[in-house]
């Protein structure tokens, strides 16, 4: 077992440090390491990378469970760091993200009086702004329950910027959709029509909670690596819990017949089209039939018979 010296260095080629450990240890153990020469670099903190081959912009980035013998590390080689910044844990950001929400709503639902001072009178709620209400929180309930009991995260962290950043995606929308759909002024669709599509939204729901717990079993424990989703809406598409999650709110932006709704609904739509398109590539990339590899079925990306 040799002892080796590892060169840590910025990517300007400054140095941070040098670490000496076995040729056995894993890239988490330097990471560990260099923590332990840099206290503010906690290993949550640190990206690692190999140096570009020629003609390359970047390296290969080191995974935390591989060894340094088996990503090519020898006595006097180097790494490329990264500071990704101060980092949080994915669970908490979601929990921030979907308690606003799920608080903002009902507010102006509860308290008319705060949100349109302006109002002689406010008319008792409707069936259909209290069933939104209803829809709206147990969505966001159901988001909170997966975050700690269904989803499993295949990173622990991520940069602290990102809370404060979907934060104010969820709870300025939450607010936007909220005071029109709770507007003294506001219209109610016809009753009958907009229960029909709650309860449409309300199995769109149910559908991407089932999506959800399809993926999180999707690998037994301590395996590691991409496997083709199977079952239930994934047999059709890609990203079948994006397609249930969308078309809940599509559902609900009926129901309502609010612009602001529509406008929640294109948002959140357009940032899963990009999401759904990436993962799409890489299923079909890893799984090209190839030295043995499944190939990956024909699938929709998100939404058909549209993408």
């Amino acid at each position: 077992m040799a002892v080796i010296t590892v060169k840590v260095q910025s990517r300007s080629g400054k140095p941070v440090t040098d670490v000496q450990l076995d040729s056995t240890a894993t890239v988490s153990d330097l990471k560990k390491k260099i923590h332990k020469a840099k206290s503010a670099l906690y290993p949550a903190r640190q990206r690692l990378t190999l140096p570009p081959p020629p003609g390359a912009k970047s390296g290969d980035v080191l995974k935390d469970g591989a060894t340094l013998e088996s990503v090519g590390l020898k006595d006097g080689s180097v790494v490329l760091f990264k500071d990704l910044g101060t980092q949080i844990g994915y669970s908490t950001v979601f929990f921030f993200e979907y308690f606003g929400p799920m608080v903002i709503y009902p507010a102006f639902f509860l308290f008319p009086q705060i949100f349109y001072p302006w109002a002689d009178k406010v008319p008792e709620k409707t069936l259909v702004q209290k069933v939104a209400c209803a829809y709206w929180v147990f969505h966001y309930a159901k988001r909170i329950f997966e975050t700690f009991f269904v989803h499993v995260f295949g990173h622990d962290t991520m940069p602290i910027f990102n809370l404060f950043k979907n934060c104010s995606y969820y709870y300025g929308f939450a607010a936007y959709v909220a005071y029109f759909v709770n507007h003294p002024q506001y219209t109610t669709p016809p009753e009958t029509q907009s229960l029909v599509l709650f309860a449409l939204a309300l199995i769109f729901q149910l559908s991407n909670l089932r999506c959800h717990i399809i993926l999180a079993n999707l690998r037994k424990p301590g395996e590691k690596g991409y496997k083709i989703p199977a079952g239930f809406l994934f047999n059709y598409i890609t990203c079948a819990n994006y397609f249930a999650e969308i078309m809940g709110w599509v559902c609900f932006s009926l129901a309502t017949q609010t612009v602001s709704g529509f406008l929640f609904t294109a948002a959140g739509a357009y940032q899963m089209a990009v999401w759904a398109q990436g993962k799409h590539k890489r299923l079909v990339k890893l799984f090209d039939g190839k030295d043995g590899r499944p190939k990956y079925p024909r699938r929709w990306i998100m939404l058909p018979p549209f993408f």
